[in-house]
């Protein structure tokens, strides 16, 4: 299995590339900004068979340098594509405006597309393969001060669902995976773990990497994380008007103090 994984230097991306390098013939291309941390990983888990590209997706020559870089170092082969990397800006769309929404969109929802783009060919010719985006569970349930994060997860959700129909006639599966609050070294979220309460809405990145191995490899739909937050896409859906009286109450509005909206590409 040859795997390219989007913002592996941290995070759920990290754990993604831990957990697929344990797979028996797996080749991984790590794709993210910050080359040193690149290095170490590709050096931890075997530069034999795991190489990597220090580049940001936002650059208009980055989907074709990573197409370049897997038909050179595996003949074109390519069985998993996992967009991962992605961020957020916290502000009320009167604060932040068009423009927050703009370039929130432009990481974590045509970055993406444009990268998936350039590699559909080689994953369709690879067949049976398999495209894993990482969104959020802000793609099923919106909160104040989260707009712009949640329109890109939302987006790209759709566009999954969507991408899916179109490439299963090819070969090509598409899974979602939709992480809540997941603890981080830079976000450990303490303020959730410290409290009984609220302790079971957090997850880790190794729960994320499993979750993202299930909807590629394992060609799951979409799988949640923590599990139970598939209950409030749910609720969303046959209780709109509830689920936005809890968004709107004190409870969310903790929540939105100690998310971190995308920690695999934290950007100023």
């Amino acid at each position: 299995m040859v795997g390219v994984i989007t913002g592996a230097s941290s995070g759920i991306g990290e754990a993604a590339a831990r957990r697929l390098a344990r797979e028996p013939g797996a080749s991984l291309v790590l794709v993210a900004r910050r080359e040193e941390r690149l290095r170490t990983l590709a050096s931890e888990l075997g530069e034999d068979r795991v190489s990597f590209l220090a580049a940001d997706l936002l650059d208009d020559a980055t989907p074709a340098r990573i197409r370049a870089h897997v038909e050179e170092h595996h003949d074109g082969r390519l069985h998993l594509l996992v967009n991962n990397a992605g961020s957020g800006w916290r502000a009320r769309f009167a604060d932040g405006g068009y423009e927050n929404v703009r370039r929130t969109m432009a990481l974590n929802f045509d970055a993406p597309v444009r990268l998936t783009e350039a590699l559909l060919g080689l994953l369709r010719a690879s067949a049976p393969s398999a495209i894993v985006n990482v969104a959020s569970t802000s793609s099923r349930v919106a909160r104040a001060g989260a707009g712009a994060y949640s329109a890109s997860k939302f987006a790209l959700a759709g566009w999954s669902d969507a991408l899916w129909a179109e490439e299963r006639p090819y070969g090509v599966h598409v899974g979602l995976v939709l992480p809540g609050f997941i603890s981080t070294e830079g976000f450990p979220q303490t303020e959730l773990t410290e409290k009984a309460l609220t302790r079971w809405a957090v997850s880790t990145p190794e729960r994320a990497a499993e979750a993202i191995f299930q909807a590629g490899p394992g060609r799951k739909a979409e799988r949640y994380v923590p599990r139970p937050y598939g209950l409030a896409a749910a609720a969303r859906v046959l209780t709109p008007g509830l689920v936005r009286r809890v968004m709107g109450g004190g409870a969310a509005r903790v929540m939105t103090t100690t998310t971190n909206l995308g920690e695999d590409d934290p950007r100023p």
